[in-house]
């Protein structure tokens, strides 16, 4: 299905039933990535799966801002009067949840995987790789790595919801990153995924599924 906002066409998905929950991918990604997780969820949830801006058959755009990313959610959720929603994102989508979270009491609940503050809180060879595909490919997906976010604690600390910060233990955000923005956030809770890296528990795997239905309290932690 799609959807209009601000201007542009989204593309989502919606699927099961419950209190509902939307999932946000990743830089250069689509909604699919959450075809495992989404499948068990979707037993629980109202499960929206989105394609952002510039991804996946969302209307294609000459540049990316996470702020018109994050805008383009809270309208979705303005449209389908969504509320008291479990936002999901990761990587990119997490930094867009962060956003969202500070901007609309449409979110209940918010948990990010893989989420920064600014381009330097992710490892040197992610940085260089980007950098060199921005050159060569002049992509505004690359681009918009290299020149965002730009997210202060002052502006975490307006986070008012239960928020659950993750990311791999070999993520490719830097360890004092995730830490940060889980101390800047009143309340919120660290959690490091063990031997998992930036998206191997998330991309086309289930496991995020279970990591979400333990914080949302539907089953117990393993």
């Amino acid at each position: 299905m799609w959807i209009n906002v601000n201007g542009i066409k989204m593309y989502y998905e919606v699927h099961g039933s419950g209190r509902p929950l939307i999932m946000v991918h990743g830089n250069s990604e689509d909604h699919n990535i959450f075809y495992d997780s989404r499948v068990l969820l979707s037993k629980h949830f109202t499960v929206y799966t989105v394609d952002s801006r510039g991804h996946g058959h969302s209307t294609r755009v000459e540049e990316l801002h996470y702020n018109d990313m994050a805008d383009d959610m809270i309208s979705f959720m303005d449209q389908l009067d969504l509320r008291d929603v479990v936002f999901y994102g990761f990587s990119d989508g997490g930094i867009i949840g962060l956003l969202v979270a500070m901007k609309c009491d449409r979110v209940g609940m918010l948990i990010t995987s893989g989420a920064n503050l600014t381009p330097a809180g992710v490892k040197a060879p992610l940085r260089l790789f980007v950098k060199a595909a921005y050159a060569v490919t002049k992509d505004p997906k690359m681009k918009l790595m290299i020149t965002e976010p730009n997210i202060t604690s002052e502006e975490l600390a307006q986070i008012k919801v239960p928020t659950v910060v993750m990311a791999g233990e070999k993520d490719l955000v830097l360890g004092k990153e995730t830490a940060k923005i889980a101390l800047s956030i009143p309340g919120a809770k660290l959690r490091i995924i063990p031997g998992e890296g930036h998206g191997s528990y998330i991309v086309h795997k289930s496991s995020i599924a279970d990591i979400i239905m333990e914080e949302t309290g539907i089953i117990n932690p393993a």
